[in-house]
């Protein structure tokens, strides 16, 4: 087992850079496709001064915004600690509850400082529909994009394994402080990726403790660490992530809240890669051996290696959805494939 001060001391840092405004900031982020920190960039947001008073004023000023609705978060066990995993038996060390906000803050002081406390987390919830108004007074930093959520985590002190997710991501940290370990797409098998539909959040994720990483168990593991990048963001400071990086968060205070804002990398009228790899395993993994290195030529000619030769053949018109799609051939895509789905 490796000490885990040691495991973080040793990374590569996230690069620091500045922006001075959000036309800056977005400069920043068409340039370079690389993690980076602008620190001290949503510092004048009232919620970060809430946050400076301490957690129970944060309290009261997010409940000023909360819908009278039930949100919906995560409960841990008393005295498991605090890690959003798996159990023994791989169901989830935690439950889903649902409850009104201020039932959800009211446990939280409950148990606040308890050394068996349950880890709560109310996460990735959308900012306007949970907490109208709340983006008014602690604006977005960056310029207006298409399809851009807002979302919201609140919490406890917690670890979320290491995972990716397929948006372009701005983290903000608001209220404590906040520790990501991010890793290029490249080194996804290096951290030894859990089950594909069995997961705490919708997306594999590691089976790495990066508390306690049993380098017996994992040996490639120490492969992804060479690659691996690390930052503490302080209340105001914000993260790049960009699509597909892998990233290990874990909150450090005992009262944390963080807002994220996500973009889309690919157009709208597009499914999610995530979706044809889940098709692919129901189509092709199982086949026998020959008819795998069939489809994956198939694949590399119409897929990931699509050239001019793919279609120089065929008259143009005729193409169909060998052309580049649009919004209404990949619409008729989809369609055609519901239907093969429902067969």
């Amino acid at each position: 087992m490796a000490d885990p001060a040691n495991l973080f001391d040793g990374l590569r840092p996230v690069a620091e850079v500045a922006a001075a405004d959000a036309a800056a900031l977005d400069r920043l982020l068409a340039e370079t496709n690389e993690p980076f920190v602008v620190r001290g960039l949503v510092t004048g947001w009232p919620l970060v001064a809430a946050g400076r008073v301490g957690a129970a004023e944060t309290r009261a000023y997010l409940a000023r915004f909360a819908r009278d609705t039930d949100f919906t978060y995560a409960e841990g066990r008393r005295g498991v600690g605090e890690r959003i995993f798996y159990d023994a038996a791989m169901a989830m060390n935690h439950q889903s509850r649902r409850a009104r906000i201020a039932e959800i803050f009211a446990a939280m002081a409950a148990d606040e400082g308890a050394p068996d406390a349950p880890l709560r987390y109310i996460a990735s919830t959308d900012v306007p529909r949970f907490f109208p108004d709340l983006a008014e007074t602690n604006p977005a930093p960056l310029g207006a994009r298409d399809g851009m959520a807002a979302t919201i985590w609140i919490g406890t002190a917690t670890r979320v394994a290491a995972h990716c997710d397929a948006p372009d991501n701005l983290v903000c940290t608001a209220v404590g402080h906040r520790r990501f370990t991010l890793f290029p797409p490249d080194q996804f098998a290096n951290l030894y990726p859990g089950p594909l539909d069995n997961t705490p959040g919708g997306r594999a994720i590691s089976m790495v403790d990066f508390r306690a990483p049993d380098f017996a168990r994992f040996p490639k593991f120490r492969e992804a660490l060479r690659h691996a990048r690390t930052v503490v963001l302080a209340p105001g400071d914000a993260l790049r992530i960009p699509s597909q990086w892998w990233h290990h968060v874990e909150a450090l205070d005992r009262f944390n809240v963080m807002i994220n804002y996500w973009w889309p990398t690919r157009a709208a009228w597009l499914a999610d890669p995530h979706d044809a790899l889940l098709m692919a395993i129901l189509a092709l993994r199982d086949l026998p051996a020959a008819e795998r290195a069939h489809w994956r030529h198939v694949l590399d000619h119409y897929v990931f290696d699509p050239g001019e030769a793919v279609t120089a053949h065929i008259p143009k018109g005729a193409r169909g959805i060998l052309d580049p799609l649009t919004p209404e051939t990949a619409g008729q895509l989809r369609a055609y494939l519901l239907r093969q789905l429902s067969r």
